[in-house]
């Protein structure tokens, strides 16, 4: 089966003057099958890839998707198709709704499957061409391997951090109340705060968080050894602008 790419080259070819023979040379068609093409010019298929067949890709979904991916994933092979699964906390139903619409937009006419398990609810949806966008899928623990974007991915999520930092941070972050207590005019008080943490056990996916958080100038620091936080009040505002509060 020929992608849509080559369907396209060739329409151009034969619209631009090209005979039979010549754009059968060029892209290695048989003459019988660019005849069909012509009589009966394809459809655009529904879920093509936007890398293996040149098709748009909503690039805000993607961004968000990858962030899911990011933050609690996994992709897992099956006999015909690679199944893409992201853990929710089953309390999130917003969430949940989210990725669901996030896949339908980077794949049109996905069927998208919620498998429950203790607390939990893993949004499924199945395709052969997970890996092609999520290059980063591969044996063993994310934290195990380089987690490095590809170029057109970083560009992605440059152009739309907002998006890719709702997906880090509402897969794998948390939105908590900090406090604290001063001494003022020799009274004690308590001041209570919120705070934004991001936790993972890559190193490479920290540092995208951070890249991402850098992007749009929100002051962060790394609290422990797992974990990313923005604490200050006015990068707790803009990150909750920014990605909305779990739900």
């Amino acid at each position: 089966m020929y992608g849509d790419a080559v369907r396209r080259e060739a329409r151009r070819l034969l619209e631009g003057g090209a005979t039979l023979s010549e754009a059968s040379r060029r892209l290695g068609v048989s003459r019988s099958t660019l005849r069909d093409w012509r009589a009966r010019p394809s459809r655009p298929r529904a879920g093509r890839c936007s890398l293996c067949d040149d098709a748009p890709l909503d690039r805000p979904a993607y961004a968000a998707l990858l962030g899911y991916y990011l933050g609690d994933r996994c992709i897992s092979r099956a006999a015909r198709y690679f199944a893409l699964r992201v853990s929710c906390d089953a309390s999130y139903q917003q969430i949940v709704a989210d990725i669901e619409q996030a896949i339908h937009a980077v794949r049109p006419g996905a069927r998208t499957f919620r498998v429950s398990a203790p607390g939990a609810i893993v949004v499924q949806a199945n395709w052969q061409h997970w890996p092609c966008l999520f290059p980063q899928h591969g044996p063993g623990r994310k934290h195990e391997r380089p987690i490095v974007l590809e170029p057109w991915q970083r560009r992605v999520a440059e152009a739309h951090p907002g998006e890719f930092l709702r997906g880090l941070f509402h897969s794998d972050g948390s939105r908590v109340r900090n406090w604290t207590t001063q001494v003022v005019a020799g009274e004690r008080k308590r001041y209570d705060y919120p705070r934004w943490q991001f936790t993972n056990v890559s190193a490479d996916i920290r540092e995208l968080c951070c890249w991402a958080l850098d992007l749009v100038e929100i002051p962060r620091r790394q609290s422990n050894a797992k974990t990313i936080s923005v604490s200050t009040r006015a990068g707790v505002a803009r990150l909750d602008e920014l990605i909305g509060l779990k739900r």
